[in-house]
């Protein structure tokens, strides 16, 4: 048999399962609207697929400048910019939250009770930088759904509201109980968000103002930010909803949408829009230690930092979350600061290699970094929860197994 093309060391034929996998699985039996990935190595792009629809009430295809809602893809991004600001020796990792956040000194746990009436104890130990970077923070999330504390996280929006503001979030995550002692376990939370407040502390300057210098302009992605202009609007995607028996229902008209016009709330942690070519700058920055096309956006030996795992111990999360949040599976996976940091392959159940590093958002979007490989995937699509199905693990396995050389 004939050779296949390559790109880059990838077997274009093998690539194209990608398409027909999410085509005859996904989106002709109506499990996903449309899709739209891309997958480079070594800095060459060698795949970019776009699938199905961005909105099927208006029956417009997915285009490569599709815009996505990319949620907690934001939080990489947030971390960089941070750790930016680290570079400059404007915070250590070991600082208390308390010395930039002043209300947060006497944090306390919580041990019974229902909002507002809630019994605590003192916190055990001071939360630290670095403990908003790894979620070990004792902060949560209010869709979490497991406990009374994430109750009260609902009940006051505090997740993202059009009335809520950065320093509003700050106020009252000081009046609420944490989940446990900084540093003692590990649960997803806003504390990403909190990171964006100290950026702008940090840097006296709004966190859209410091992403668009310090990021997107020197990296060219000039469809990020925190929400869609009119100009926009013909590529905003809508977003769905799942919903039981693998069907799913509009849960964000592109007119309509949160997204639209300016926001009061910058959210550090699940606030961005993006296209995939955007998203790409962004990644392949990441993947060739913190520059791409001239433009260096962070320090090859930070990013070499950020992406170990800090885990107490080297330990993966099994040993160290007290909840779960979306289907990639824990084992073999550290956490860095900012992205997942994949330690043991074998225990991972998912083909790749040691330190790769990534993360995804709400709406199932995803993207991989795999610095042994110089290999980047980004994969796009709308619909909430990232738990719906296990399309992360499954691309994987597609895009390593079209490695060649």
């Amino acid at each position: 048999m004939p050779e296949s093309k390559q790109v880059a060391g990838l077997a274009l034929d093998r690539l194209e399962t990608i398409r027909s996998h999410l085509d005859q699985q996904y989106i002709q039996p109506g499990r996903l609207p449309g899709t739209l990935t891309l997958v480079a190595r070594r800095g060459e792009i060698a795949c970019v697929h776009a699938q199905g629809l961005m909105d099927i009430d208006r029956n417009k295809p997915v285009t490569r400048d599709t815009i996505f809602r990319i949620y907690s893809m934001t939080k990489p991004i947030t971390s960089i910019a941070m750790m930016q600001l680290y570079e400059q020796g404007r915070f250590l990792l070991d600082d208390p939250v308390h010395r930039y956040i002043p209300g947060w000194k006497n944090l306390r746990v919580y041990k019974s009770g229902i909002y507002p009436h809630f019994l605590t104890e003192p916190a055990a130990t001071t939360m630290t930088v670095r403990d908003l970077f790894t979620h070990m923070s004792g902060l949560t999330y209010g869709f979490m759904n497991r406990t009374n504390v994430d109750a009260a996280y609902r009940e006051l929006k505090l997740d993202g509201s059009r009335n809520l503001t950065l320093e509003a979030l700050i106020e009252v995550l000081g009046e609420l109980p944490l989940e446990f002692s900084p540093g003692t376990a590990w649960n997803y939370s806003v504390s990403t968000d909190v990171l964006g407040y100290l950026v702008q502390l940090l840097a006296d300057q709004p966190l859209d103002e410091y992403f668009r210098e310090h990021i997107f302009d020197p990296l060219d992605m000039p469809d990020t930010g925190f929400s869609v202009s009119n100009l926009q609007l013909e590529r905003f995607a809508a977003c769905y909803l799942y919903e039981a028996g693998d069907s799913m229902k509009l849960q964000d008209d592109p007119e309509s949408s949160w997204f639209r016009g300016e926001k009061a709330f910058l959210s550090g942690g699940g606030g961005l829009v993006s296209t995939i070519d955007d998203y790409f700058h962004f990644a392949q920055a990441l993947c060739q230690g913190g520059e791409f096309r001239g433009s260096r956006i962070i320090g090859r030996k930070t990013l070499e930092f950020m992406r170990r795992n800090h885990l107490p111990g080297g330990q993966d999360l099994p040993g160290l979350s007290i909840g779960s949040f979306s289907e990639t599976p824990y084992a073999g996976s550290g956490f860095g600061l900012g992205f997942s940091v994949k330690t043991d392959v074998a225990k991972s159940y998912i083909n790749g290699s040691e330190g790769e590093y990534g993360w995804g958002g709400l709406a199932s979007t995803n993207f991989m970094i795999d610095p042994v490989e110089e290999l980047v995937m980004i994969f796009m699509t709308q619909l909430i929860p990232s738990s719906s199905y296990p399309i992360r693990q499954e691309l994987r396995a597609i895009v390593n197994g079209a490695l060649v050389d």
